[in-house]
C-alpha cells in the first residue's frame, strides 16, 4: 500500500524528513524512507547536527580524517556535516530529476553565530553552496531582519534558499518580499529564475507551546467555570494551526498580485510555505494535529522521524489548508480580547530559537572539541 506521506503528493503537499544522521545514510534507513515511507526531501538544522553527532559514534571515522587535515572547530563540523549533505543529496537527485527541482532537495543551514550577520550571511551561503556542490542543495537562512537581506542576495546569486525561523505573519510577509526582490534581481542581472527554488520555513508548534502557558497563567487568575474561563480554556491548542493558516492566506494573496504574475512569467517557481516544528509537543494533543490540518497545494511538512511514523500508520490525508480562514482570524481576535497578547508573544519566538539554535551550535562544537583532543592524545600527538 503506498505510504500516507506519498499520497500526500496528489494534494499538492510533499513530505520532508526533519533529520539527518550518518548511520541512517548508510544503514539503510534513509533508503527506506525514501522507498517506502514517502519521504521527497530533507532538512538539518544545528539541534539535529548537535543531536547526531554528540549522541551516536557515526561519526568517529569522519572526525578522525578531519583531524589528519588539521580542522578543528567550525571547519571541523562543515566538513562532517557536508558530507552527510552530499550523502544525503546524492541519494535524492532521482527524486529532484523526477520533480523537475521542486523536490529531492536536502538543507544546509549556516552558522547560528552569523544570525545578526547580513554580510557574513551572505558570504557563508555562498561558500556552502560551492562546498556542497549538488544541485539539489538548499542553504538554509533564518528569517531575522539581518537575514533578509542576506536571503535576497543569495537568491539573486541564483542559489535556492530555504528560509527558516519564521513565526509571525508579519515577518513572513518581509521574507516573501525579500525572495520576490531576489528573483527580480536575479533576472534583472540576467539569470535563470527556472533553477531556483525556495521554500519558507513556518514553525508551528513552537507557536502552541508559547500562547498555550500564557492561557494557563491566565485561566489561573480567572474563577474555573466563569464564562471567560470555559472560552479561554477552549482556545489551547488553536493558536499555532490559526497561525499557520493565516500565513498560507498571505501566500494566497502574493499569488494575485502583479509583481508574482511578472515573475512567474519569466520561468519563476513559487516559495512553498514549509510547515517546520510539526511534532506535537503537548501530549494531549493528537500526535499528528500539524500535520493533518496544515496539508494543502504547495506546501511542504517537514516531519521529525517518529511524527512520520505517527502519520503513516493513521493521519488522514484531506488537504485542510484553506478550512475556516475566518475562524483563524477570530481565534487570535479572541485571544487578544481574553487578555493573550497573541502578536507579542509569537514575536518573541524569533529571538528565543535563535538563542536555542546558537546553544545547540555551541555545545556541538564544544563535543566536537573534546573528542579532537581525546583522539589527539591516544595519538600521541596532543598539541
Amino acid at each position: 500500500m503506498t505510504a500516507r506521506a506519498h499520497q500526500l503528493l496528489d494534494l499538492g503537499q510533499s513530505v520532508w524528513l526533519d533529520f539527518i544522521r550518518r548511520g541512517h545514510l548508510l544503514d539503510g534507513g534513509f533508503d527506506r524512507d525514501v522507498n517506502d515511507a514517502g519521504v521527497v526531501g530533507v532538512t538539518s538544522n544545528p539541534t539535529i547536527f548537535q543531536q547526531a553527532i554528540a549522541g551516536s559514534h557515526d561519526y568517529d571515522a569522519a572526525l578522525a580524517a578531519g583531524i589528519a587535515q588539521g580542522l578543528e572547530g567550525e571547519p571541523l563540523f562543515e566538513a562532517m556535516a557536508i558530507g552527510d549533505i552530499q550523502m544525503a543529496c546524492d541519494k535524492m537527485h532521482a527524486r529532484y530529476q523526477l520533480s523537475n527541482g521542486m523536490d529531492g532537495r536536502v538543507s544546509l543551514e549556516v552558522s547560528p553565530r552569523l544570525a545578526r550577520d547580513t554580510a557574513g550571511t551572505s558570504a557563508a551561503a555562498k561558500r556552502l553552496f560551492a562546498a556542497v556542490s549538488r544541485a539539489n542543495v538548499m542553504i538554509k537562512i533564518p528569517a531575522t531582519s539581518e537575514g533578509l537581506p542576506a536571503i535576497t542576495a543569495t537568491l539573486a546569486a541564483g542559489i535556492s534558499v530555504n528560509v527558516t525561523l519564521i513565526f509571525s505573519v508579519a515577518r513572513y510577509r518581509e521574507v516573501m518580499d525579500a525572495w520576490l526582490t531576489g528573483l527580480e534581481q536575479c533576472a534583472a542581472a540576467g539569470g535563470s529564475l527556472a533553477q531556483i527554488r525556495s521554500v519558507a520555513s513556518f514553525f508551528v508548534s513552537r507557536v502552541d507551546s508559547k500562547i498555550d502557558a500564557a492561557i494557563d497563567a491566565r485561566l489561573a487568575t480567572l474563577p474555573a467555570g466563569s464564562t471567560e474561563h470555559t472560552e479561554l480554556s477552549g482556545l489551547k491548542g488553536k493558536a499555532a494551526v490559526a497561525n499557520a493558516r493565516l500565513a498560507y492566506e498571505a501566500y494566497d494573496a502574493m499569488l494575485a498580485t502583479p509583481r508574482w504574475k511578472a515573475l512567474a512569467a519569466q520561468g519563476a517557481h513559487v516559495q512553498r510555505p514549509l510547515w517546520a516544528s510539526t511534532s506535537t509537543k503537548n501530549p494531549t494533543y493528537r500526535d499528528v494535529l500539524y500535520v493533518e490540518e496544515l496539508i494543502g497545494p504547495d506546501t511542504v511538512n517537514t516531519m521529525p522521524p517518529a511524527t512520520l511514523v505517527a502519520f503513516n500508520d493513521h493521519g488522514v490525508v484531506e488537504s485542510r489548508i484553506r478550512n475556516d480562514v475566518a475562524g483563524a482570524h477570530r481565534t487570535f481576535a479572541r485571544l487578544t480580547e481574553l487578555g493573550i497578547p497573541v502578536a507579542t508573544l509569537i514575536d518573541q519566538l524569533e529571538p528565543e530559537g535563535v538563542k536555542s539554535f546558537e546553544k545547540s551550535y555551541e555545545d556541538l562544537l564544544g563535543t566536537l572539541e573534546s573528542r579532537r583532543k581525546e583522539l589527539v592524545a591516544q595519538r600521541g600527538t596532543a598539541r
